[in-house]
């Protein structure tokens, strides 16, 4: 088959999801946050209480122990059981600041 060019454009090599993705690209002028600001606040906040319960469900486990063995232990078991709270308090900052 002689003559015949086989040459394509541009336009028809492309292929059809990436045409579309780049249309979607220009219709949209700028990307909408996926949440709302009180709402990121709100599941940071959740999210911190979570993390805080978790770390202190095993911290309070070993403090009652080392308690019962040594009632010396109590200041610092008491310590390092408040210390994931730290956590919530430093996400509800975020919050009244957001």
């Amino acid at each position: 088959m002689r003559g015949f060019n086989y040459a394509r454009s541009e336009t028809t090599i492309r292929s059809t999801p990436k045409t579309m993705f780049e249309a979607l690209l220009q219709q949209t002028e700028a990307a909408a946050p996926a949440l709302e600001p009180s709402a990121a606040a709100a599941l940071a906040v959740g999210l911190a209480a979570f993390g805080a319960g978790y770390a202190e469900r095993g911290i309070g486990a070993a403090a009652m122990g080392a308690i019962a063995e040594d009632n010396s232990l109590f200041v610092n078991g008491l310590i390092l059981t408040v210390l994931p709270e730290t956590l919530v308090i430093l996400a509800l900052v975020v919050v009244f600041l957001v």
